[in-house]
């Protein structure tokens, strides 16, 4: 059954997800729902809440993939990896002097319309921001998800707003 969902209904659900990123609570709320009615289904793990049906079915909520992709898709833009040039949308912080901090923290603009402040370079900054430098080191593309997988586990709610 997870096979059947990852394969043939959740990439419904993530289609095109960087480029139309819902904000609103409501409706993250409302896709959450169908992945939320999804494992409910699955007798194994019914009795049991959420969060616990998420993880025995080792599945991420649709907001931390949203979020986790995001930064998949910085990574991409800083490696040069993508042919979106990563200054046309982003600015080193140039202020970044803590010796713990990675070299490459974002300064974030100030802005005041929606349509600005949620857009997709702009508030996958705060996230990028918190990684520690080993995983914005990365080598490669793989490394650097699977270390994002291990920020997880040790950091739960770490890709939730």
């Amino acid at each position: 059954m997870v096979r059947l969902y990852k394969t043939l209904v959740r990439p419904h659900l993530e289609y095109c997800v960087s480029a139309w990123s819902p904000h609103y609570k409501k409706d993250k709320e409302l896709l959450e729902r169908l992945q939320h009615r999804f494992t409910w289904m699955i007798k194994e793990v019914r009795d049991k809440d959420y969060p616990d049906r998420l993880r025995e079915l080792n599945l991420w909520t649709l907001e931390e993939g949203r979020n986790r992709a995001d930064s998949v898709e910085l990574f991409k833009m800083y490696k040069g990896h993508t042919t979106i040039d990563f200054e046309s949308l982003f600015t080193l912080d140039c202020n970044n002097k803590g010796t713990w901090d990675h070299l490459a923290k974002l300064s974030k603009p100030r802005c005041q319309k929606d349509v600005r402040k949620y857009f997709f370079s702009h508030c996958v900054i705060d996230c990028w921001n918190t990684l520690d430098g080993e995983t914005v080191s990365s080598s490669s593309i793989c490394a650097f998800k699977n270390r994002l997988n291990k920020i997880r586990t040790t950091r739960m709610g770490y890709f939730m707003d």
